[in-house]
């Protein structure tokens, strides 16, 4: 029954990652740059974000605007890598997109968390979705002297950061797995 559970779970999460690469293949704006599903090691994140900064070089853009998504890009990697929940065979599984249009990046990250947390979780995000420039850095600086700590042990910077970063809201959507479990997936928009 776990074999049949977990096969169920990394279905989801591959139907899921499948569905958002066949939506924006379709886009006649949009080309996929990069994507991955499966586990992120630290040597993934490591290889992908030299490659995403070089690649992006190549393209021609901006220096600012490459510094921004690879901030963004960084912190949503190893926030799957350090915070993600693991399936019944210990594994990290999740996605990540960048998608290249004329007038922005989007990248999309997904992967699996506890349904316990989604409260706490979604809750922040809309908080910081609502928030104006000034009041993420002022929340962010109040944090860093705070020295706040999440249950999990981080200070809680992740999406603050990528929220800072993006200039945008962070749209996300949760699709429930199991009684136990969720697919997070978030998607974070960056104008060129």
């Amino acid at each position: 029954m776990i074999e049949t559970l977990n096969s169920i779970i990394a279905s989801d999460i591959r139907n899921l990652y499948l569905s958002y690469l066949d939506k924006n293949t379709r886009e006649e704006n949009s080309t996929i740059s990069v994507n991955h599903f499966g586990v992120f090691s630290q040597d993934f994140i490591n290889g992908i974000a030299t490659n995403v900064e070089e690649m992006m070089v190549s393209f021609g853009e901006q220096k600012k605007i490459i510094k921004r998504a690879f901030s963004i890009l960084i912190e949503g990697l190893q926030n799957i890598r350090l915070h993600a929940s693991r399936d019944d065979f210990g594994r990290q599984l999740g996605f990540l997109f960048l998608f290249k249009s004329k007038q922005s990046y989007k990248i999309v990250l997904g992967n699996i968390v506890l349904n316990d947390s989604l409260d706490t979780l979604v809750s922040y995000l809309e908080n910081i979705n609502q928030m104006e420039k000034d009041d993420l850095k002022e929340m962010y600086y109040k944090i860093l002297t705070e020295g706040y700590l999440s249950q999990s042990g981080s200070a809680g910077l992740g999406f603050l950061l990528v929220r800072m970063k993006s200039e945008n809201p962070l749209h996300f959507s949760v699709e429930p797995m199991d009684d136990k479990k969720s697919l997070f997936t978030v998607e974070v928009v960056l104008n060129r």
